[in-house]
């Protein structure tokens, strides 16, 4: 038997912090041959997702035609994903070949800024979901009931609830992000079985249940509607049923925005429905939160696929004739 000898071992092994020699993480040491290309690829979809979500906000803010109250929660849930591809996706593509050197206050404010961001997008689906059951199942008072103002103060107590709720998750790795790393060079927040089955609950179970409730219902009342229509028996609801044409397209859209959010969302907790412990660390992405990062540059494509709104804006965005006086006033719809 042949023995590599100890001074070739030990090249190969290259530390974060060689002085602590004892206690220094081992920098991550990726597969040379696939560096290049999954390196590409995550750079060309975070890349997309910041562009394509940045035109989803620049078309629901720039034109008067889509400030509908739908539409400001599409905005929100744009807003969540172009943040995604803004900060989270870009160190996250830096850390998988990389030690983290930023000091335990970036440490905590990277993963309180991507837990804050993927409630807040869990808490966006949920006000979608609510808003379709409302224009479906009760079109004659959605007008009265769902106003920009009041989609306006959800949209920021959403936000706000995010913030204030992770803050209370996080409060132990708050304190002392080092606290739960195994060695120095890395950043790492570990969710365990009590705090893990809280927000289990409060940022999946709950929510998911809600949304599959509303759109079970939403489905219910599309089938109803469609078999009075056949009959021809109700003249109002044929009325009704033509005036929400509309809105059952909306939400065919949007329930595929929220079927793929689910999917993607469903692997990060599976390790509570075994009763492991849910670790983020800094030196070992994981495969289940790049499936959750590329959620966010699915969205937009979904909408580029079902609104023509979106891609009349496109259009009037890349040829730059949103600049020209009175562009706010386009007809996009």
């Amino acid at each position: 038997m042949l023995f590599e000898p100890a001074s070739a071992t030990m090249e190969t092994i290259e530390l974060c912090f060689p002085e602590l020699h004892n206690i220094s993480c081992r920098k991550p040491q990726p597969d040379s041959s696939d560096v290049l290309l999954s390196y590409n690829l995550l750079c060309l979809i975070s890349l997309l997702t910041v562009t394509m979500n940045l035109l989803v906000i620049i078309s629901i803010a720039h034109f008067r035609q889509l400030h509908s109250p739908t539409n400001l929660l599409i905005l929100s849930l744009a807003v969540s994903d172009f943040l995604v591809g803004l900060l989270l996706l870009p160190v996250e593509i830096f850390l998988t070949e990389a030690c983290w050197f930023l000091g335990s206050t970036l440490c905590a404010l990277y993963y309180m800024t991507d837990f804050t961001i993927t409630t807040s997008s869990i808490g966006n689906i949920v006000l979608i979901s609510i808003d379709r059951y409302l224009a479906i199942c009760d079109p004659l008072h959605y007008n009265t009931k769902v106003t920009i103002n009041r989609v306006r103060f959800c949209i920021c107590a959403g936000w706000l609830c995010a913030l204030m709720y992770n803050s209370l998750i996080l409060k132990d790795f708050l304190i002392d992000p080092y606290s739960q790393s195994s060695c120095y060079g890395e950043c790492v927040v570990v969710l365990n079985n009590i705090t893990g089955n809280v927000d289990l609950i409060c940022t999946f179970i709950v929510p998911i249940t809600v949304v599959v409730v509303l759109y079970v219902r939403i489905f219910m009342v599309v089938v109803s509607q469609a078999r009075s229509m056949q009959s021809k028996v109700v003249t109002l609801q044929q009325t009704i049923t033509s005036a929400t044409k509309s809105e059952l397209k909306a939400a065919r859209t949007l329930g595929i925005v929220i079927f793929v959010f689910i999917v993607c969302l469903c692997p990060y907790y599976s390790p509570f429905f075994t009763g492991e412990d849910i670790v983020e660390s800094s030196t070992t992405t994981s495969l289940v939160t790049w499936l959750w990062f590329i959620n966010s540059c699915i969205n937009p494509f979904v909408y580029a696929l079902f609104y023509p709104w979106f891609r009349k804006s496109i259009n009037l965005i890349v040829t730059l004739r949103i600049l020209q006086p009175h562009s706010t006033l386009a007809n996009v719809l």
